[in-house]
């Protein structure tokens, strides 16, 4: 099957109808990834169709939990080459995205691929997220953070819930081993001030493989002791 074609029917297995501008802008996306990938390592899937379900069909499961066509404002901590932040912006042209992480190389080429398929409303930060959180400008401004493969649900909490107003939403991406950090970050998620809404398991198309959305509400202000020093959530996770 071809990549467009792949692109398309994944998207539709999922609810999601794609313009062929947005099949256009994916299928770009993916090959100007794929061709810096050869210098810089963005990522280690670089078979076609396992990229698109692993990468882009993975990021399509957000919009099939969430209306992103509702909010203002939406961050992709620890974004990476993108995913899902990237991604959920050509679906959703019109949203203000910013998308954050702690390596230049791969802000420089999202900023690339920003120009190159002529994006708007879009803004790539080199930053750590324990820094930005505490940053008057972006703490609790958002309606929305996603974040996927970052960190385990403990640190990711610290590094995501500050970012977000009160009464918008977290949607952490995850695989089958959320139920043990969901319980090794209870205690987190309420000192944040945050709370667990819902659990969203999606079958990926093409694949055998179920991943999970925790959709996790900000229900008061966070403490402004938090985040934390870079190093610290990690080292000495919140009990």
């Amino acid at each position: 099957m071809r990549d467009k074609e792949l692109i398309k029917e994944g998207a539709e297995k999922l609810g999601i109808l794609l313009t062929p501008k947005q099949i256009d802008q994916l299928k770009e996306y993916k090959d100007i990834l794929l061709q810096v990938n050869q210098t810089i390592n963005l990522t280690a899937i670089t078979e076609e169709q396992e990229f698109i379900v692993k990468h882009f069909l993975d990021s399509f499961t957000v919009a099939r939990v969430y209306d992103f066509k509702k909010v203002n404002s939406v961050l992709d901590i620890g974004t990476g080459a993108g995913f899902p932040g990237m991604v959920l912006k050509i679906l959703y042209p019109e949203v203000p995205f910013i998308l954050v992480d702690s390596l230049n190389k791969r802000i420089r080429f999202l900023k690339d691929v920003v120009e190159k398929l002529h994006l708007k409303n879009i803004e790539c930060i080199h930053a750590r997220a324990e820094e930005l959180g505490q940053n008057l400008q972006y703490r609790e401004s958002f309606d929305v953070v996603v974040s996927r493969a970052v960190a385990p649900l403990v640190v990711l909490s610290e590094y995501g819930l500050p970012f977000i107003k009160v009464n918008g939403m977290f949607l952490c991406l995850k695989g089958p081993k959320y139920k043990e950090e969901l319980r090794e970050s209870k205690g987190a998620i309420s000192k944040l001030g945050g709370k667990l809404e819902n659990i969203e398991k999606i079958e990926l198309p093409f694949s055998d493989m179920s991943h999970f959305i925790l959709k996790i509400q900000k229900i008061k202000p966070t403490p402004t002791k938090y985040p934390r020093k870079p190093g610290k959530p990690t080292k000495s996770p919140i009990k």
